[in-house]
């Protein structure tokens, strides 16, 4: 049971530096292609940033679906499946705008994207406080 923590964290962590990283990410990628006019290293590296933390995200929520089975799906497992949920929207949104990027359509603004960014912190705080107090 304890491998299975390790690699639960161990990809929240990777799923959780491209949740924090990529809409940070898409204003400097927005600049690089209004100078450059095409896509260039910084898109590549945005891209494959989120592509690579899917699967993370993926083996994260398998790992931590069947850490909560183990535990018979506490209530408090069902509030931070709930904010994971959240979490993964926020994630397929970001999903939307890179797509959207690698064909050189930017409509956020660098405003919104760092409201965006800073959108994330609060669930993942509130993913934490439910795993660590565990208030149900």
């Amino acid at each position: 049971m304890d491998w299975v923590k390790i690699i639960h964290l161990l990809c929240v962590m990777g799923w959780m530096t491209s949740i924090f990283a990529v809409p940070r990410a898409l204003i400097y990628w927005k600049r690089e292609w209004a100078r450059l006019g095409e896509f260039g290293p910084l898109g590549d590296l945005t891209y494959r940033l989120y592509r690579f933390s899917a699967g993370l995200g993926v083996i994260a929520a398998l790992t931590g679906l069947w850490l909560g089975w183990s535990w018979g799906f506490a209530p408090w497992v069902w509030v931070k499946l709930g904010l994971v949920a959240l979490l993964a929207l926020h994630y397929g949104l970001t999903g939307r705008m890179v797509a959207r990027a690698r064909q050189g359509t930017f409509r956020e603004s660098d405003l919104f994207l760092r409201i965006f960014n800073e959108i994330s912190v609060f669930g993942v705080i509130a993913i934490l406080w439910v795993v660590v107090v565990k208030p149900f």
